[in-house]
């Protein structure tokens, strides 16, 4: 233990210096925040569906609530309830054991909602689907084969910018692939 101390006493504290801050960040955020009640009229929720995936993406999702990316920041939140929804932000391929469960929480977000796909394997099956067409005995394959999807971020994983980005096109109005 005393050695511990000594060394760290000896080394002293070796760090870098803080990055400045930069007020560019500060207006796009407050641009993108009225941006969002513009379209929504208050802060975007979020209800995030792993539908089968291998946590890569919701390793991405999570980064999304840390101090550095800060989506809580932008009027944007996640909720545990799929009734007090605005969009559902879909990972992995739909496994059979969660069609039925994806279609429910589909159906209990009120109207009008969003769905984003995350991943290769939201988007179009991945590599968990050895068929072309994305589906086997255990997967349906991607997300819009089970539910309608808004807007699909693709990345194995993607980036918590490309996620940003997703959630962003879908508010501000994405295409629908059915």
């Amino acid at each position: 233990m005393y050695q511990i101390i000594r060394q760290i006493l000896k080394t002293g504290i070796k760090t870098e210096t803080p990055p400045q801050a930069n007020d560019a960040l500060r207006v796009e955020a407050q641009r993108l925040q009225k941006e969002i009640l513009g379209h929504i009229g208050r802060a975007l929720t979020i209800r995030h569906v792993d539908a089968g995936s291998c946590n890569g993406c919701d390793l991405e999702i999570h980064a999304l609530n840390n101090a550095y990316y800060n989506i809580e920041g932008l009027g944007i939140k996640f909720v545990a309830s799929p009734r007090h929804a605005d969009m559902l932000l879909v990972t992995g391929p739909v496994s059979r054991h969660m069609e039925v469960a994806l279609k429910r929480t589909y159906d209990a977000v009120p109207e009008p909602k969003l769905v984003v796909a995350v991943g290769d394997c939201g988007c179009g099956g991945g590599i968990f689907c050895t068929e072309s067409v994305g589906e086997n005995y255990a997967s349906c394959g991607k997300v819009s084969n089970v539910i309608p999807v808004d807007v699909a971020v693709p990345g194995c994983p993607p980036t918590p910018i490309a996620l940003l980005r997703g959630i962003l096109t879908a508010i501000t109005g994405g295409t629908r692939s059915d």
